[in-house]
């Protein structure tokens, strides 16, 4: 492994469990960055008739909407509002910089095969199912598109095995935490929605190792299935994952507000 990549890498890491050892005993859910994934010149991943980055950022503002409304003490941060691009590092670091308490990272799903259908919600962790890095690699492929990526990145390559063996130092520093969040989403999809859940998966994803904090990242659906894409596409299947989304929010937070 290159040592560009190995010495940032490290000192990453010591800063993530650090932090995580560091958590005050009134620690509260007061803040939480919504990122809506790809955006302007990433388009993420293709529908017949759609593009991921639409889906995910309309599901992201009905979802910020719904907890400025409902929870007024909540601090709502999002990466992006619009059709902009912010960088992989940039989303992280949005987080990070306002020492966001949940890292919610919003996207659509896409295979060759057109009947693959259901939501799925991913925490940290290496993995060793094939399928669930393929995701990985696919989301965190999106370095190659910003600027002097070998740079900011340290060298690490997306399609190389190696360079996601550093991940293992922080899968569980927050694992507990994104684990419990991830399950009521994956919970509120499929009992109170009502949509076909996938379950709770782990996968080293460059996003959700770089924050600071508990983190997940929601697959919605898929847009290789026709079906699926109507619903992902309308906005009364948008309204109900933003919604679902939320409740496991409101749970999420009640549930760590009473233990501090």
């Amino acid at each position: 492994m290159a040592k560009n990549l190995l010495i940032p890498a490290l000192l990453l890491a010591i800063t993530l469990l650090n932090s995580a050892s560091a958590l005050l005993p009134d620690y509260k859910v007061n803040v939480v960055v919504i990122d809506a994934g790809h955006g302007g010149k990433d388009s993420g991943t293709l529908g017949k008739n759609s593009k991921e980055k639409d889906v995910a950022l309309s599901i992201a503002l009905k979802l910020g909407h719904y907890i400025e409304t409902n929870l007024p003490d909540v601090k709502v941060v999002y990466t992006r509002k619009d059709d902009t691009y912010p960088e992989l590092d940039e989303r992280a670091a949005i987080a990070n910089k306002h020492k966001a308490d949940l890292f919610i990272s919003i996207h659509a799903n896409s295979v060759n095969n057109g009947k693959a259908f259901g939501t799925e919600t991913f925490v940290m962790g290496l993995t060793k199912e094939q399928k669930n890095f393929d995701v990985a690699k696919r989301e965190n492929s999106v370095i190659l598109l910003d600027e002097n990526y070998k740079e900011r990145y340290e060298g690490f390559d997306p399609e190389s095995p190696e360079s996601y063996i550093l991940f293992s130092l922080t899968q569980s520093a927050y694992q507990e935490s994104s684990l419990s969040f991830a399950h009521k989403v994956e919970n509120q999809f499929k009992n109170r929605v009502g949509r076909s859940s996938r379950g709770v998966k782990q996968a080293p994803f460059w996003v959700l190792w770089s924050t600071a904090m508990p983190s997940v990242l929601i697959e919605t659906g898929f847009l290789s299935n026709m079906e699926e894409e109507k619903y992902l596409t309308s906005e009364r299947g948008q309204e109900l994952l933003a919604s679902g989304i939320y409740r496991a929010f409101k749970e999420y937070k009640a549930e760590v507000d009473a233990m501090n």
